[in-house]
């Protein structure tokens, strides 16, 4: 096929392209195992200067014009339209008087080039050579000839591959592909490896194998002969080879049957999917719709292998907005009424991972996804599931403790469930497995059911108590990504506790946690930023913060790219600026830090906005810094914000306010951008909170006149009159003050009107 090309290409067509099912066989052959029966090959694309796009199939026959795209499907339509020809040179010469133009002038006849060049008779090393060669000459020319097929052409099961064969065999090709990039990148290859360990590695190159033997077993002709394909990636070889590999077994699951589906499902699991790169690949190669495809099937094995993978990768934010689109939720409730426990449990555990935006609730909630979770919870408490599972963590076999510790990991979101451990007596063995380190999965799994568990304060004492603390503390080095993201979530969990947070400080748990802000795993950061966030807000603990640099990297993650990091990052550097000495000097020398501050406030994400107005709150606490922020425009920003039905958002956004008002004229400034107004219906929210932040903005910016008009047209009086009762002293001081404002103002006009 590769010739194939060469040729079409030399002959200075307009475009020419391979166009191919998403797989390549070990036996060469592109085309699918059902047209491989009738002698096809492959399909070619062509793009003549004088025609509309060719689309060609390539068989033992020879070649001819098939059927094209069909419209109803998007595949191609196979059938043969028109005569067979010897080779791709006749039938072009046929369909393109310019292409015929062309072949005549050249001197070298393609069709002996291809008698001479097939795989028994030509010489490796001359092939090497070509395939070094074309690769080096063409590699611009390949983006250029690249035909846009998705509007008129080509479906995603027709993506174009222009990769050049050898007559290496498989394995000599994944050598040479490991050694290059190991020459190439110096070493960085290995660190890509480091999430897997040896052993899977190779399980991981069998299982591939694997499929290859089952997939071209359909295939009729013998293999013995046939060159092996060449499955290196030029353009992009700087990335991780667990990138291509995941890419390769999302492949098999589009063309393989079902025992091939099986092991590529199996194959995929053993990868790290807890990584971005891991999750990206499956992704940017269409391996979204397959998974979600494969739910839809009738065979169990698959829809749990398929959910399994779902679930990991679901805690990336991108894929679950993804999931979403591609319509995977609704596929997700309906397996909740599955006969299949299992299969029921997965489903469950991936919608909870992809809800976490208003858009996928609503669509869990449209779809009846919300009364069969009740239900779903009522029955795991009816047939005291949770008792089983505490019981069996006292079990010799470790496979079936990790099993009990992650299925409690998964179900203790739940309140009731969280009690239900500790009332079955479920802590303290959690607590004792965190000392067996050796099986990694199994200690996954416990430090997921910890972390879960200490949601609840009842069972943080009982942790305390079992000094499961003091061993956390000892898991914060020298442990994979996910037992790290477990850990680091317990203690954060625990560090609400003030004795907590002395037992961390004091076994040396301060160093390793910052330490931990400079990863790069998304649920590992939104963790390790709370749970240093946390510790900082006792004094001796904040200091070591300092001096480890760890309010620098948090300010450092506001740029990260993902909104809950960012969101918790600014969590966290709250207490850090409430609690560090010379604050409004720290915060100064954070170059640029100031105006990234302020820049936030244009994000679209609640909880981020939310966040940073409490971060600005704590910064304007400083003079100095409350001018600079206001020369960066602070206050339009935050009047721009005003509009908002978030109570969170609500609260932290009248502190910020209530604190900016005190610099200049920034008074005026926020009547004059209109804040005032939305700000008074503030105060019908039924959160107390809200109550008292907006009183004391409403306080603040009642000290101007023309505020004062506002709030009194708005029926800010009445409202806030009912407030001057409230138990909360600083929420009756806040609003009898704003009161005396405007009963002030008014008096000063009827003054005024009849001296």
């Amino acid at each position: 096929m590769s010739r194939m090309l060469y040729i079409a290409k030399s002959m200075k067509l307009k475009e020419a392209q391979a166009c191919i099912e998403d797989y390549e066989f070990s036996n060469g052959c592109r085309a699918p195992p059902w047209r491989q029966i009738q002698g096809e090959i492959c399909y070619v694309l062509v793009k003549p200067h004088d025609a509309e796009i060719l689309c060609i199939t390539c068989s033992k026959e020879g070649v001819f014009l098939n059927g094209g795209k069909t419209d109803d499907e998007g595949q191609i339509n196979y059938e043969r339209k028109g005569e067979i020809y010897k080779d791709l040179v006749t039938l072009l010469k046929e369909k393109s008087a310019i292409f015929s133009e062309n072949m005549s002038k050249q001197e070298v006849k393609f069709s002996e080039q291809l008698q001479k060049d097939q795989p028994n008779k030509a010489p490796k090393e001359e092939v090497a050579v070509t395939h070094k060669t074309s690769i080096t000459s063409r590699r611009s020319a390949q983006e250029k000839n690249r035909i846009n097929l998705g509007r008129s052409q080509l479906t995603k099961r027709l993506e174009p591959s222009l990769n050049w064969r050898t007559s290496v065999s498989s394995k000599e090709s994944r050598n040479t592909l490991r050694d290059t990039q190991v020459e190439k990148h110096g070493g960085k290859l290995e660190k890509s490896r480091s999430s897997l360990s040896p052993g899977r590695a190779q399980l991981m190159r069998k299982s591939v194998e694997k499929i290859e033997e089952i997939i071209s077993d359909s295939s009729s002709e013998s293999e013995e002969d046939e060159e092996q394909p060449d499955h290196r990636q030029e353009a992009n070889a700087d990335l991780p080879s667990e990138y291509w590999q995941i890419q390769k077994l999302v492949k098999y699951l589009k063309g393989g049957n079902q025992t091939a589906t099986v092991i590529a499902l199996c194959s995929m699991k053993d990868f790290n999917l807890a990584q971005e790169t891991c999750q990206l690949a499956i992704r940017d190669v269409g391996g979204l719709e397959v998974l979600i495809n494969l739910l839809e099937t009738d065979e169990v094995k698959c829809k749990i292998g398929s959910l399994k993978i779902l679930k990991e990768i679901s805690h990336n934010p991108q894929i679950r907005r993804n999931i979403v689109d591609l319509g995977g939720l609704p596929v997700m409730v309906n397996i909740l009424d599955s006969p299949h426990k299992s299969l029921k449990c997965l489903a469950a555990e991936t919608i909870a991972n992809v809800a976490k935006f208003k858009r996928a609730r609503r669509v869990v909630r449209r779809h009846g996804g919300i009364t069969k979770l009740e239900n779903y919870r009522a029955a795991i408490k009816a047939e005291r599931i949770i008792e089983n599972l505490v019981k069996n963590l006292n079990s010799e076999n470790e496979q079936l403790q990790e099993h009990c510790a992650m299925a409690i990991y998964q179900c203790a979101e739940d309140e009731d469930t969280r009690d239900l451990v500790r009332l079955h007596g479920g802590l303290k063995p959690l607590a004792c497995l965190l000392n067996n380190t050796d099986n990694k999965e199994r200690l996954a799994a416990v430090t997921g059911a910890i972390w879960k568990c200490s949601i609840s304060k009842e069972n943080v004492t009982k942790f305390r108590e079992y000094k499961a603390i003091e061993t956390l503390v000892g898991l914060l080095t020298d442990q994979p990504e996910e037992v790290l993201v477990n850990v680091v979530g317990a203690l954060g969990e625990c560090c609400q506790e003030h004795e907590n947070r002395i037992i961390i400080r004091k076994c040396g748990g301060i160093q390793p946690l910052v330490n931990l802000l400079v990863g790069i795993n998304q649920a590992l950061l939104v963790n390790v930023t709370k749970a240093v966030g946390a510790c900082a807000v006792e004094p001796e603990s904040m200091m070591i913060i300092d001096r480890l640099d760890g309010v620098r990297l948090l300010w450092s993650l506001l740029k990260n790219p993902h909104p809950d990091v960012k969101a918790s990052a600014a969590w966290a550097l709250c207490p850090c600026i409430q609690n560090a000495k010379d604050a409004g000097e720290m915060v100064r020398s954070f170059v640029g830090g100031l105006e990234l501050v302020v820049n936030l406030l244009k994000s679209e994400n609640k909880e981020v906005l939310a966040s940073v107005c409490a971060v600005i709150t704590n910064i304007a606490k400083d003079q100095e810094n409350l001018a600079v922020i206001t020369d960066h425009g602070v206050v339009p920003l935050l009047s721009k914000l005003a509009n908002t039905n978030n109570d969170k958002l609500r609260r932290h956004l009248a502190e910020t306010i209530s604190r900016c008002c005190m610099w200049g004229r920034n008074r005026v400034a926020f009547g004059e951008h209109k804040a005032v107004a939305p700000l008074v219906r503030y105060l019908k929210s039924n959160d107390t909170n809200v109550h008292r932040a907006t009183a004391q903005a409403l306080y603040q910016l009642s000290e101007d006149a023309d505020n004062c008009v506002t709030m009194h047209e708005n029926g800010a009086v009445k409202l806030l009159l009912d407030m001057v009762g409230s138990p909360d002293e600083e929420l009756q001081e806040a609003a009898a003050g704003c009161i005396s404002n405007i009963r002030r103002l008014a008096l000063a006009i009827e003054k005024a009107r009849y001296s």
